[in-house]
């Protein structure tokens, strides 16, 4: 699996055609290596609390409410998601179709430079 094309200012990735904000760049990489474990953890605890309810568990509501918070307070600290990280004033982008953003040129220049299909065409299944 290839990398995911990157805007040329770095702050976004292209899945599927969407823009997806990256990390903070500014962060140590202990600090970046803690969230991501963090995040890691929380997704984990997602997939149990999930099969939890499914198996119709007490509590098991409580238990995604908080892993779903802990998912999200781990993103916030890598950056993708909370305010922005850079300071230019910029709108935040993420989750919008970059063919309909101001990265809409640079986009359509992918598909010359022989970048995934998929990538291109917004083809496939939309966020998991």
């Amino acid at each position: 699996m290839s990398a995911p094309p990157v805007t040329p200012d770095g702050r976004y990735i292209v899945v599927r055609g969407r823009l997806w904000r990256r990390a903070d760049p500014a962060l140590t990489e202990t600090a970046r290596a803690r969230a991501v474990a963090a995040l890691m953890a929380a997704r984990r605890a997602v997939r149990d609390a999930k099969a939890a309810e499914r198996r119709g568990l007490r509590d098991a509501g409580d238990a995604l409410r908080a892993a779903r918070d802990a998912v999200q307070a781990a993103k916030e600290a890598l950056g993708e998601r909370g305010p922005v990280w850079w300071d230019d004033g910029a709108p935040d982008e993420t989750r919008r179709m970059a063919r309909n953003t101001r990265y809409a040129a640079w986009f359509a220049g992918l598909a010359g430079e022989g970048a995934v299909a998929g990538e291109l065409s917004g083809a496939g299944p939309g966020p998991r």
